[in-house]
């Protein structure tokens, strides 16, 4: 398999890290097929014109119905808003292809297993490919803080702080879920599952809204703009902390905020055992504290060597969705799950139900 042609299904920011991403590949990972990009859709009028033009991809459409029958087309990523996750994923396996669907996989776990089909599905939880995050699995699978007893995973951002971003499809509950469970709980759920196994129990949960209105935006957007419409409700929560039981006993605190002014990607965890600790901060992303001092990953942490061969250089968050894409492309390869799968995204949504039942939600 020389080459695998590729699809993206919405050119958001999220939309064009993967198409990056591709691109890549070729660079870090030279023993894989090369990404071959085919066609890329999005129904905002010419993003996805301006994004074959800017990425090579050979064909643009304005539905992504129309990449269905490109029999050129492989893999699939799909990048579009969560509530269009369940429609497109299942169409596109449907019909024999791979995907690399953004978690959290649609507005709900019965979203995620309506999509059924022959090929390999990848899920976006990136954070747990860091090498660092790596690193720390290694350690504790090795007993190497020994028994765990309690740890604490926070996913701290400032995107919808302010009272004046656009109230998008992301604070509504018909297209945006659960809000912060589902954006950033998603990510810390898959966190605690990956380096301290299945999750027992929801022990108890709060969840609120601490801007109840946001102006409606202006126009099509990306990212988080801000709004030029009139007021609007939120439907969906900005903030979440749960209290779980995960297998073996230890106790973990989860907290999520979508409005915690001045933190920006305050996202990692710090897991406490029996004989040390470990702590993770994204924004040191490189950078394990094993007992409150600093060991950085290097090559034989996760895929670092693919990137750098040293250890202490930094790497970026786009080098993580580097990883996901080769991951993924390996799982075609070998017709077999390289890196988190849909059944990962099944049990974060299950979790993330859980949290809002406890919370009352």
């Amino acid at each position: 398999m020389d080459a695998i042609g590729v699809a993206v299904i919405g050119l958001g920011w999220m939309g064009r890290v993967h198409t990056q991403a591709y691109l890549r590949v070729r660079q870090h990972y030279p023993a894989l097929p090369v990404p071959e990009l085919i066609a890329v859709a999005d129904d905002v009028p010419d993003r996805a014109a301006q994004a074959a033009a800017r990425y090579g991809f050979a064909t643009s459409a304005t539905d992504w119905h129309a990449l269905l029958d490109d029999p050129r087309i492989v893999a699939v990523s799909i990048t579009a808003p969560n509530f269009l996750h369940r429609e497109i994923g299942a169409a596109f396996a449907g019909s024999g292809r791979h995907l690399w669907i953004e978690k959290p996989v649609g507005l709900s776990a019965d979203d995620a297993r309506a999509i059924v089909g022959p090929g390999q599905v990848s899920v976006g939880f990136n954070y747990r490919h860091a090498p660092a995050v790596q690193r720390a699995r290694a350690i504790l699978a090795a007993g190497g803080i020994g028994a765990v007893t309690h740890a604490r995973f926070r996913f701290f951002s400032d995107y919808a702080a302010a009272p004046d971003a656009a109230l998008t499809w992301r604070f509504e509950r018909a297209r945006g879920g659960d809000g912060v469970l589902g954006d950033l709980g998603a990510h810390a759920v898959d966190l605690v599952r990956h380096l301290l196994g299945e999750i027992d129990e929801v022990v108890a949960a709060d969840t609120a809204i601490f801007i109840p209105r946001r102006p409606e935006p202006g126009g099509a957007t990306t990212g988080h703009a801000r709004g030029a419409g009139p007021l609007r409700e939120v439907e969906n929560d900005d903030w979440f902390a749960a209290l779980l039981r995960v297998a073996g006993g230890a106790r973990v605190v989860v907290e999520a905020s979508r409005v915690a002014t001045g933190e920006q990607n305050h996202y990692g965890f710090a897991v406490h055992g029996t004989e040390g600790m470990l702590s993770w901060d994204f924004r040191r992303m490189g950078e394990l504290l094993v007992n409150g001092e600093p060991v950085f990953a290097g090559p034989g942490d996760g895929e670092y060597a693919a990137f750098q061969p040293g250890a202490g250089i930094a790497m970026s968050y786009d080098d993580l969705k580097v990883i996901e894409a080769a991951l993924f492309l390996r799982s075609i390869v070998d017709g077999a799950p390289h890196g988190p799968t849909l059944t990962d995204a099944i049990r974060a949504a299950e979790v993330l139900a859980e949290i809002a039942g406890r919370a009352g939600k």
